[in-house]
C-alpha cells in the first residue's frame, strides 16, 4: 500500500499541493484526475521521492520515503511525463542499464529485462536506437524501464500525453493488462482515459483533494443533489415560471418535442420534494407524465467539483519552513544498509 499523509508543497509563497491525504491499496488501478495546474505532477514527484514535500509523509509498504528512501523506492516503478531516456542508447542497452541501477543480481538481469520488454511491447525494437523510435515506442520504453525488477507499484504520470489516438488506445489496454499484476497509480486530465482504465478515482483541484471513490461511488455522492429527468405536458414558459418558485430546484436543461417538455433538474432526491414538484407543475397546468433519477456522468462530476478550485496563493508558515528543512535533512540521512547499497553503485 502507498499512503500519503498531509502532503504539502510550496514553491516560494505559492502552495501547489495542500494537505493531500489518500491511500492506494494493492490490486487497484487508481486515477489521479484534475485540470492542468491542479498539482498532479507535483504529487507524483513527491510520491516517488523525486521531490521532497514541504510537509507531510509518504509510506510505501510501510517504508517511510523520507527516512528509508532506498527500500521505499525499490517498491516503485515510475514513468514520468517525459521519460528520461538516453537517446544514443539502444533499447536493450538502456534497459540493462536500468537493471544495473536497480542493483538486480547479474544472474537474473537478462530475464528481468526480457520480461519487462515483453510486458511493455518493445521486444521487437530492442536493437534500435531510442532516438529513432516513434513517440509511442519511446513511451513504451519508459514504461519498460519502470517495469524492470517487477516492482509491485507503478506510478505513471500522464502516460498517454502526446500520443496519437491509436497509441492512446494501445497504452490504455497495456495499463489494464499491467493492472492484473501490479498496483497502478496514473495521473491524467483526460476524463475518458480515467473512466476507461481506473477502478478508483482521486479528483484534485487547486492542489487539494476534492473527491474520491469508485465511479459508482462518485455518482452516488453527487446523486443527493443530482439530476432528475421529468417529462411534462404544457408550455415552456409556464413550466419555467412554476419551477422558478421552487428555490431548491434548478433547471439544467429543457427541450420541447410536440406538446411535451423534457426537463432536467438539479434538486434534492427525496420523496417529499418530488411530490411537491409534481403538485406545483400540475397546479400550473403542466402535469408530469414521467419522472426518473438521472445518474451524473464523470464529466459532470468533474466539472462540479473543480469549477471553484481552492485558493492556493498564501504565505508558507514559519513552522512549515522548519518542517521542510527537517524533512530534507531526513531524506539525506540513510541507514547503514542503505549507505552500503549506494557505495556499491
Amino acid at each position: 500500500m502507498i499512503e500519503a499523509k498531509n502532503l504539502t508543497k510550496y514553491y516560494g509563497s505559492r502552495c501547489a499541493v495542500k494537505e493531500l491525504s489518500f491511500s492506494v491499496e494493492k490490486g487497484q488501478i487508481v486515477g489521479l484526475l484534475g485540470p492542468n495546474g491542479a498539482g498532479k505532477s507535483t504529487t507524483m514527484k513527491m510520491l516517488t521521492g523525486c521531490m521532497a514535500p514541504s510537509h507531510g509523509s509518504v509510506l510505501v509498504e510501510g517504508y517511510d520515503l523520507a527516512t528509508q528512501p532506498i527500500k521505499a523506492r525499490g517498491q516503485i516503478g515510475y514513468l514520468p511525463e517525459e521519460p528520461p531516456l538516453y537517446q544514443d542508447m539502444k533499447v536493450g542497452e538502456y534497459l540493462n542499464f536500468v537493471a544495473e541501477l536497480r542493483k538486480l543480481p547479474k544472474a537474473t538481469r537478462k530475464t528481468e529485462v526480457e520480461t519487462a520488454s515483453k510486458q511493455a511491447g518493445v521486444g521487437e525494437v530492442m536493437g534500435r536506437l531510442i532516438r529513432n523510435l516513434s513517440k509511442g515506442y519511446r513511451q513504451r520504453v519508459g514504461l519498460a524501464a519502470a517495469l524492470v525488477g517487477h516492482p509491485p507499484f507503478l506510478i505513471l504520470d500522464e502516460p498517454t500525453v502526446g500520443l496519437d489516438p491509436q497509441q492512446m488506445i494501445e497504452m490504455r489496454q497495456l495499463i489494464q493488462e499491467l493492472g492484473k499484476e501490479h498496483t497502478v497509480l496514473l495521473s491524467s486530465h483526460i476524463l475518458s482515459e480515467v473512466s476507461a482504465v481506473c477502478d478508483h478515482i482521486l479528483i484534485v483541484s487547486g492542489g487539494e483533494l476534492v473527491a474520491q471513490g469508485t465511479p459508482e461511488e462518485l455518482q452516488e455522492q453527487m446523486q443527493a443533489s443530482g439530476g432528475l429527468e421529468i417529462v411534462v405536458i404544457g408550455q415552456e414558459e409556464v413550466a419555467k415560471n412554476a419551477l422558478a418558485a421552487l428555490e431548491w430546484a434548478t433547471i439544467l436543461s429543457i427541450s420541447a418535442e410536440n406538446d411535451q417538455l423534457q426537463i432536467v433538474l438539479e434538486m434534492p432526491q427525496d420523496t417529499q420534494k418530488k411530490a411537491e414538484l409534481s403538485a406545483t407543475l400540475a397546479q400550473a397546468g403542466c402535469p408530469v407524465i414521467s419522472m426518473k433519477e438521472r445518474a451524473a456522468s464523470l464529466e459532470e462530476i468533474f466539472l462540479q467539483v473543480t469549477q471553484n478550485p481552492p485558493q492556493r496563493i498564501e504565505e508558507q508558515p514559519e513552522q512549515q519552513e522548519e518542517q521542510t528543512k527537517e524533512q530534507q535533512e531526513q531524506s539525506q540521512q540513510q541507514t547503514p544498509e542503505e549507505e552500503q547499497n549506494e557505495s556499491d553503485l
